[in-house]
């Protein structure tokens, strides 16, 4: 997976930014005008929509865009940015050139620009799974050169505003073993597909990052109208002016959840009063379920750490604390005041110490570290643990910790809307907004793992959708959504399933958007990976989708979907959509896997096909709906003759 550019609390170095569209602007004065947008040379510009070029000059510079034979002219603004708008443009021809010419003739050009198709691909590391580690990767890899697909990876970065620059601007690249080893294997498969249907370049960009939950790939404004995110936008708004003041406020938050949750008083948290827990030694720096301690053999939660060091002197400045790498979730105090609180998965911690928070003699290091899935800890190394003050020499800090475990699988503590995986508007800020205003032709979205058992994952969804079509100036781009596939074991009872649930609020969202397909995996999973590798049959069903959903057939895109389930003479009908040809039970004589709910519990239904109906002929009075496929991993035998399976489903029955 990719290394990124990472945030980590005050130490992180300030980027002076203006807001302009949804694009980075830096603020300076310029020896020629710059192009910002698009991203770099030998990128593809999407077809048949109007092209929008931004870039920076000197205040008040007039610029004349070309791109091959069509121009348009543009004043930079008081601050420097401009913006040309050129014509459509067809597929094809030759590569073209895109200059920016200023005053005195100074020139920014890029070369070697397409004009076809575009998809921007995103989501958590089954979209970010590199096309090397796909099924057939090696073979794919060897064959991929291709001068008319290109690609751009959008590195990992966090960004606190809309507005806020890129420090490296990612390069558009022609496909070609070097460039799509590390590609996403979903978007790369989908889109070399799509090269070979329409005959046109294609590009592909892949803003991607594994394990990150739907929210921090949403634009700010449209998450603060959420349900119960409207403080989050306000404290990620304060930390993003002053860093300072954000950790001060965030620490409230700590303050009042442990009060609440101890049921102590102010001045009694582990930062304020540490001797009140039961600390123990720390055995070793590594994961704690590997210190032989039972009590955290398996242990998800909050555990404390504990440490101190003495200043011979009043602090002259600032000063700098390194926890080497921490597992997952940390938030740091020193002598009460929090320093820092981040998100990474064995990061380097480093993070200014305030002058303010220091004192002449003991100093006491409080971290709360908190950790939601495998191995949570202090990682080390011990020799890089460490503070430095200001103008002194480092004071090791790699012996004598001690811990105090919370409470096991209470994740409840606060968490910043500034962290990178579950923060507010972050990756959007510093992995969409970058891209600008750019034409798209769709967006292909697999995202979903990290949020089950959010029930309001299709709202979110929603939200997503609604700012990216802002931001890409088209209410009517369309999404392709991957369906979770099946992972884990196979059921062998009835039971609810919180992997279902995240599937159904999927299916659900896309019936509710017009611009909208699904592409499920129920079926190309595998149950002991979370990261299945065939993504080739997952770039097939992509294609499906889109094939559909662009000649306005939507009806057929996304496979067969339920679109009723009647009570019709003491049995359950069921009708579906998007059928190709026939339904078929493959392997038996049945579909397996409906089931019939009542009230208060489900059971498993015995069923018979006909065509595009299902007919369940043991109801009972009682039944109110109907699930298929209800499970983390179910097994499924269900399938079209394209051959799609039938999109898993939980609806009401109707009728007497």
């Amino acid at each position: 997976m990719r290394k990124g550019q990472f945030l980590s609390g005050v130490g992180r170095c300030a980027v002076v930014a203006l807001a302009f569209g949804a694009a980075a602007w830096p603020v300076m004065a310029e020896a020629r005008p710059r192009i910002l947008t698009p991203m770099s040379a030998h990128a593809v510009l999407q077809r048949d929509r109007p092209i929008i070029v931004e870039g920076v000059a000197d205040a008040g510079e007039r610029v004349t865009v070309t791109l091959g034979e069509q121009g348009a002219d543009a004043v930079a603004d008081r601050q420097g940015r401009w913006r040309a708008t050129l014509p459509a443009m067809a597929a094809g021809g030759a590569a073209l050139t895109l200059t920016a010419t200023g005053k005195d003739g100074a020139v920014d050009r890029m070369d070697d620009l397409l004009i076809g198709d575009v998809w921007l691909c995103s989501g958590q590391s089954n979209m970010e799974y590199p096309t090397k580690q796909a099924l057939n990767g090696e073979g794919l890899v060897a064959m991929s050169a291709d001068d008319h697909i290109r690609l751009l990876d959008m590195a990992h970065h966090v960004g606190l505003s809309a507005d806020e620059m890129l420090e490296k601007r990612p390069v558009w690249a022609a496909a070609s073993p070097a460039s799509v080893a590390n590609f996403s294997a979903a978007c790369y498969l989908m889109v070399k597909d799509l090269a070979a249907r329409s005959k046109v370049p294609m590009g592909a960009i892949d803003s991607s990052w594994g394990g990150t939950k739907i929210l921090p790939w949403i634009a700010g404004d449209d998450a603060r109208k959420l349900p119960g995110l409207a403080a989050d936008a306000d404290l990620l708004a304060l930390y993003a002016r002053d860093h300072a003041a954000g950790l001060r406020s965030f620490g409230d938050r700590w303050g009042e959840w442990w009060r609440t949750a101890s049921g102590t008083r102010r001045g009694q948290e582990p930062w304020n009063a540490p001797d009140r827990l039961t600390w123990a030694p720390v055995p070793k720096f590594g994961p704690w379920e590997a210190w032989g301690v039972p009590a955290l053999a398996d242990y998800n939660g909050l555990v404390w750490f504990r440490q101190g060091f003495d200043l011979p002197s009043a602090p002259s400045g600032d000063g700098m604390i390194e926890l080497a790498g921490i597992d997952e979730l940390d938030t740091v105090w020193i002598n009460g005041v929090v320093v820092g609180a981040t998100f990474g998965w064995g990061d380097w911690r480093r993070y200014t110490v305030p002058r303010a928070a220091l004192k002449k003699g003991r100093n006491e290091i409080v971290v709360g570290l908190g950790d939601t899935y495998g191995p949570g800890g202090m990682f080390g190394p011990a020799d890089k643990i460490q503070f430095t003050p200001a103008g002194g020499p480092p004071i090791p800090l790699g012996t004598g910790w001690r811990y105090s475990v919370y409470k096991r699988d209470d994740q409840s503590y606060p968490r910043s809307p500034w962290e990178s995986h579950a923060g507010l508007g972050t990756l959007y800020n510093g992995m969409i907004a970058p891209l600008g205003p750019i034409g798209l032709k769709g967006v292909a979205w697999y995202q979903g793992e990290s949020d089950v058992g959010r029930a309001d994952y299709g709202d979110r969804l929603a939200a997503l959708m609604t700012g990216w079509r802002r931001q890409f100036q088209n209410p009517d781009l369309p999404f392709l959504i991957v369906q979770l596939a099946n992972f884990g074991a196979p059921p062998v009872k009835v039971a609810d399933s919180g992997w279902a649930a995240l599937r159904e609020t999927q299916r659900l969202a896309v019936l509710r958007d017009p611009h909208a397909a699904l592409a499920t995996t129920i079926d190309i999973g595998v149950r002991n990976d979370i990261h299945p590798a065939d993504k080739n049959e997952l770039a097939r069903r992509l294609v499906f989708a889109e094939q559909h959903l662009m000649a306005g057939d939507r009806a057929n895109a996304s496979g067969p979907m339920i679109a009723s389930a009647t009570r019709t003479e003491g049995a359950v009908v069921l009708r579906f959509t998007g059928v190709q040809g026939a339904l078929h039970a493959w392997s038996a004589a049945a579909p397996i896997g409906f089931e019939l709910c009542d009230a208060s519990a489900c059971r498993y239904a015995n069923a018979t096909v006909n065509g595009a109906e299902v007919r369940l002929a043991d109801a009972r009075p009682g039944d109110v709906r109907v699930r298929y496929a209800w499970a983390d991993a179910p097994v499924v035998n269900f399938y079209d003759e394209a051959p799609h399976p039938v999109v898993p489903f939980e609806t009401a029955i109707t009728g007497d």
